[in-house]
């Protein structure tokens, strides 16, 4: 697969994104599990992100960054789902799209014990704001199932891209660390 071809579908895949993915979906169950991670910039910048930096990391960092973040959204998804409130939510998404950003533009490789606790921090975040966001549906878990499913899709999408990019190529993906800190500035100053 040509570079060409890479940075016209990652067009396309952020094409989509322009409005942020709060609140509501006018979709129901699973297409709206779906729909909030990949509809909303901050969502998506911040999930691919995670694949991003996964991928610049060694060893067991590799996997674990992807599940931990995967898992701790799920929690804070039934944190939310039952009504807790985080304090300046949208502040530590926002947040979130700014420091993963920075740790894909830098490759920073931290302990892995820092790089989990960061990433669930984040990822505890971004789930809360999907449980306060479950639109009223017979079936929470069926909501659940189409953001994770779509988070670890959006993790795997930034994982492959540098793992499949020549080496040569990898200013390009700390470009797009670049890009994803400064939207995370521009959210938070929003």
């Amino acid at each position: 697969m040509t570079l060409k071809k890479i940075l016209g579908t990652l067009a396309l895949l952020l094409a989509p994104a322009v409005a942020f993915a709060h609140p509501g979906h006018g979709d129901s169950g699973w297409m709206a599990g779906v729909s909030h991670p990949v509809s909303g910039i901050d969502h998506l910048l911040a999930m691919v992100a995670v694949g991003l930096w996964a991928a610049q990391q060694q060893g067991t960092a590799r996997w674990a960054l992807p599940c931990t973040f995967v898992a701790t959204m799920l929690i804070g998804g039934v944190l939310g789902f039952e009504g807790l409130a985080l304090p300046a939510l949208e502040s530590g998404i926002a947040a979130s799209v700014l420091a993963l950003g920075l740790a894909v533009a830098l490759t920073v490789r931290p302990p892995l014990a820092v790089a989990i606790a960061a990433t669930a921090l984040f990822a505890l975040f971004h789930g809360v704001a999907h449980g306060l966001e479950l639109p009223d549906m017979s079936s929470p878990w069926t909501y659940a199932a189409g953001f994770v499913g779509a988070t670890a899709t959006l993790h795997a999408l930034g994982y492959g891209v540098v793992r499949v990019l020549p080496q040569a190529a990898a200013p390009l993906v700390r470009l797009a660390g670049v890009a994803s800190a400064a939207t995370g500035v521009w959210l938070l100053a929003g």
